[in-house]
């Protein structure tokens, strides 16, 4: 009932006045009068990603958020993810880890992880040239702190012009830049939870046209699931120096980023009732929202390595990524043109491991399953190493035994260099303003990955999980010390990719503003070269990838090494083929009055497809030539109107859409290739209202989409697309007394189905931030945050396609509540 009338509450509050933030942390706030109202002149919003030129966003024909770095810190430290699905128009499904969340928008689909449609962006250039990479989403070499100054995002709109690789939108990360002379340390401890962490930034002129910025954190802990170690460890620092002059400036940025975290997957769950109305509950022992698989007792990665030879490797690795990278931008004025150039070279790389489900069942029928009728199971690691599992008493409370796959992808380098350059210049003309923009887009992507994978028996045991043989009647073991193969089971997913993406993309843009009527259209071309090799058995054509192998040297071969994947080193694939594509977007804005504009703007643009048609029959294997265009890319047309409200401390916006999409991707945990079309409509809303001491931005997104065509699989042609629930709340209501404040981040998704068959339905749910602050003396503040307050058992993911008869399901869920408290200086 406590959902069911935030919803109703959230959904009439949003109609009236859904939520908006300023566009950077240098930005006007709203200014008040002595009796506490808002004065009568409105602040101007400036918005500068992907746009030719920061305008006001009344005048601009566009669908943006913002949200400024103070307000993001307010909540305590958080993943950037969970920041994310805060703001209006984004769905983001979190609760996975620090990195590889998935994000979308507008009904595009989730059929993957990562953001395909979306490019997330630092300073104004990507992190990496593709959002969803297998295994190693953009999310992994970013991270929220007192860095950040602003995050911004255009969805649709001229995005796909102003950027390769981001049909559906941009979210771009902005840091700070020593504009204000100062800084803050705080220091950060969970109070319910494990994990004890240090931030801080600091800018301050070197010189009479000089300034800097320095910021970053570090940490440790087990962090919010029980896992039994320290899963969280490490941080990151960022600096960046701004020289001015005259018409212009030029600044140096440097970021060093290494960092471990969990990733968590999919766990145990026990579903009942019917696919309409199913029931979630926790097994005893393992906690659904609390509990994680990864324990102490678990691993090493035993397998062979990118070199067919034996390794073993820390499970506790996690994400583990590693950046270090260099930017310049320089702004200037040149003959009139405003000439801006931004390039980055970032040398990204680290391990990546996961632990994800195949089967679980009961400790009887886990060991028929592997060992033949009088199978039987005992401890291969852990405090009950070597003793017998009870068949009739149940372990852990569950009696339950499962065999879990450990991904093991070593990123040996994902390097990435951007250079992106444009000139703009306004004319006047005919009593207007003629603005022109010509641009040039360099990047390089490398993809050099290696997949790893065994494969283990475990019990039930959330955060102290252990490894389990099964020895069949006769005695002998069908697994090794609680490996049940050094493999995926099969030979399927042990690859190598040795791959360079070159995109160079041409753009420009024109915009004529004349009164109240504002007009303007972009295109951009991008064309793609693709080149390297691929290894592994899904290649076909005779390559062999599972064998026998004595990994313990012992001289004899058990049943488990006879289950050893290995890669076909002497038989790569060539990979080799070039793409183009051309992108447009037109729009219009009406400025009606001062306080209200009206839009509509069209659009088209494309995502190249990246690694997901590699290992597909999409790439010869023979030449490495793509022969369809439709395969090398994903088009997506966006059609899209609406009004911008902003007066007297209340701001309005709302946007009515069309999007129409292509996809080629590969679901998630298996290798189900897809091929298919997809259409969404929907109305996006987002506003605000500000009235003395108290503030509240709102937002709501209703999306109706559909499976237009699925060329693999016909059956599923007019399906809703999996995980799309038709609506999407955001509340953020505070209170600031001066000393003291108090706030609120409430997020509710409703249902949506847990697969494209449209059977299983996955339940919405609500999950609610708070954070109240106290500054006892000058500079000082103390406070305590909280991250879903009410300890809600919210489901993003379910494996299972139907209610299953034995109850015995996976899931994720949206982590458990956590609670810190936190000290800060300001300086």
């Amino acid at each position: 009932m406590r959902n069911t009338g935030l919803l109703f509450c959230a959904a009439s509050l949003a109609a009236m006045a859904p939520a908006a933030a300023s566009a950077a942390d240098d930005q006007p706030d709203a200014t008040t009068t002595s009796d506490g109202g808002a004065a009568t002149k409105p602040p101007v919003e400036v918005f500068s990603t992907g746009v030719a030129k920061g305008r006001d966003r009344l005048d601009s024909a566009t669908s943006t958020s913002a949200l400024r770095g103070d307000e993001i810190q307010k909540f305590g430290p958080r993943s950037l993810a969970d920041v994310l699905r805060t703001m209006a128009g984004l769905r983001v499904e979190s609760g996975i880890g620090e990195g590889n969340n998935n994000y979308t928008v507008r009904g595009l689909p989730l059929a993957a992880g990562g953001s395909k449609y979306m490019q997330i962006q630092e300073d104004g250039l990507p992190i990496l040239e593709f959002g969803d990479l297998f295994n190693i989403g953009t999310d992994v070499y970013l991270r929220n702190d007192f860095s950040i100054a602003a995050i911004e995002t255009i969805r649709g709109g001229s995005a796909s012009t102003f950027a390769s690789n981001s049909p559906g939108g941009l979210i771009n990360i902005i840091s700070r830049t020593g504009d204000v002379e100062g800084g803050s340390i705080q220091a950060s401890s969970g109070l319910d939870f494990d994990q004890k962490r240090v931030d801080f930034t600091y800018g301050a002129p070197l010189g009479d046209n000089t300034r800097f910025q320095v910021g970053g954190f570090f940490r440790q802990g087990e962090g919010p699931r029980h896992i039994g170690f320290d899963g969280w460890r490490g941080g990151q620092v960022k600096l960046n120096v701004t020289r001015s002059f005259a018409g212009g400036y030029v600044r140096l940025y440097l970021k060093l980023l290494d960092d471990r975290s969990p990733t968590y997957a999919p766990y145990f769950v026990n579903i009942t009732g019917t696919d309409a109305d199913p029931k979630f509950g926790s097994f005893p022992g393992f906690r659904l929202n609390r509990d994680s698989v990864l324990s102490p007792y678990l691993g090493p990665v035993v397998t062979l390595d990118e070199n067919n030879r034996p390794a073993a490797l820390p499970l506790s690795t996690g994400q583990h990524a590693v950046s270090k990278s260099v930017g310049l931008e320089s702004q200037f004025d040149l003959g009139g043109w405003t000439v801006t150039e931004r390039m980055r070279y970032s040398a990204n790389s680290g391990d990546f491991n996961r632990a994800f489900p195949s089967s679980a069942n009961s400790v009887a029928n886990f060991a028929a399953a592997q060992g033949g009728a009088g199978a039987s199971a005992v401890y291969a690691s852990g405090p009950l190493a070597g003793q017998p599992i009870s068949t009739t008493t149940p372990i852990n409370g569950n009696g339950l035994l499962a065999l879990y796959y450990v991904s093991y992808v070593r990123a040996h380098a994902l390097d990435n260099f951007t250079n992106d350059l444009r000139a703009t210049r306004v004319w006047k003309l005919s009593g207007g303003d003629l603005t022109t923009t010509i641009g040039a887009y360099f990047a390089s992507q490398k993809l050099q990955t290696t997949w790893l994978h065994t494969a283990m028996d475990v019990d039930v045991n959330g955060g102290k999980t252990a490894m389990v043989d099964i020895i069949n009647a006769a005695g002998t073991p069908q697994t090794q010390g609680g490996y049940y193969a050094f493999a995926r089971g099969t030979s399927l997913f042990r690859r190598g990719f040795d791959v360079d993406y070159r995109v160079f993309a041409p753009y420009g843009s024109i915009n004529y503003h004349i009164g109240k009527i504002a007009i303007g259209g972009s295109v951009r071309y991008d064309s793609g070269r693709v080149r390297g090799s691929l290894v592994g058995a899904d290649l076909g054509g005779g390559r062999n990838g599972l064998i026998s192998y004595d990994i313990n040297g012992d001289g004899q071969i058990s049943a488990a090494e006879t289950r050893v994947a290995y890669l076909p080193l002497t038989q790569p694939a060539p990979v080799r083929y070039n793409y183009g594509y051309l992108s447009y977007s037109a729009g219009v804005n009406y400025r009606v009055a001062e306080p209200f504009s009206l839009f509509a703007r069209y659009s088209l643009g494309a995502r190249a497809n990246a690694d997901k048609i590699l290992f597909t029959p999409v790439v010869s294997t023979l030449d490495g030539s793509v022969a369809s265009s439709r395969d090398k890319a994903d088009k997506v047309r966006q059609l899209e109107g609406g009004f911008k409200f902003r007066k007297d401390g209340i701001t309005v916006n709302a946007t009515a859409f069309r999007v129409t999409a292509d996809d080629h991707n590969v679901l998630n945990g298996s290798a189900n290739r897809t091929d298919r079309s997809y259409r969404a409509t929907g109305v996006e809303l987002e506003g605000g209202f500000q009235r003395g001491i108290f503030s509240l931005m709102l937002g709501a997104t209703y999306t109706k989409a559909k499976i237009t065509a699925d060329r693999l699989d016909p059956t599923l042609t007019g399906n809703e697309p999996r995980h799309q629930p038709d609506w999407t709340f955001t509340a953020t209501p505070q209170v600031d007394f001066g000393k003291a404040a108090i706030g609120a981040s409430i997020v509710t998704i409703t249902k949506s189905y847990a697969q494209d068959s449209n059977l299983l339905v996955m339940p919405g749910f609500t999950t609610v931030g708070a954070y109240a602050s106290f500054r006892p003396i000058d500079r000082v503040q103390v406070s305590v945050t909280a991250q879903n307050l009410f300890d809600t058992t919210g489901i993003f993911e379910v494996n299972q396609s139907s209610v299953p008869a034995n109850g015995i399901g996976f899931a994720r869920s949206v982590n458990g509540r956590t609670v810190q408290a936190a000290v800060r200086l300001d300086f």
